[in-house]
């Protein structure tokens, strides 16, 4: 399971926000936050970026507190 949807909204922006600011239509991101799509490693570079993120945090990382 990824951590963009969390980095998304503690960001403040919308899955459609996001969108744009990667250059993916919004059913784009809401698949990959729901882990049925995974994104080319362009893809999340800009996802990282766009979320002051890295990319072993969003999508690798185990979340801890998920338990």
């Amino acid at each position: 399971m990824n951590r963009v949807a969390e980095y998304r909204k503690r960001s403040g922006l919308s899955q459609l926000a996001l969108s744009k600011e990667v250059g993916v239509a919004r059913q784009t991101v809401n698949l990959i936050e729901n882990d049925k799509y995974n994104p080319s490693l362009d893809l999340c570079v800009k996802l990282a970026k766009a979320l002051n993120s890295d990319l072993n945090t969003l999508f690798w990382e185990v979340n801890s507190n998920a338990e």
